[in-house]
């Protein structure tokens, strides 16, 4: 039950870091006023760094 719910508070938590990573760098281009970071770096960056976020809790979590 316990690693059950880690693995659904862990994905909604990556998703919902993902989706305000997004977020932000959309809205510093909006008000630059011209591409600072390509889409194709945004994407990379808010599918990698809660990636790897969710990996280091599951490798802390497995340790208990």
């Amino acid at each position: 039950m316990n690693v059950r719910l880690f693995w659904i508070f862990g994905i909604l938590q990556s998703l919902s870091l993902g989706v305000i990573i997004f977020l932000v760098f959309r809205s510093l281009n909006m008000i630059k006023g011209e591409s600072i970071i390509g889409l194709d770096t945004q994407i990379v960056l808010c599918v990698c760094f809660p990636l790897f976020l969710l990996l280091v809790e599951w490798l802390i979590y497995n340790k208990k």
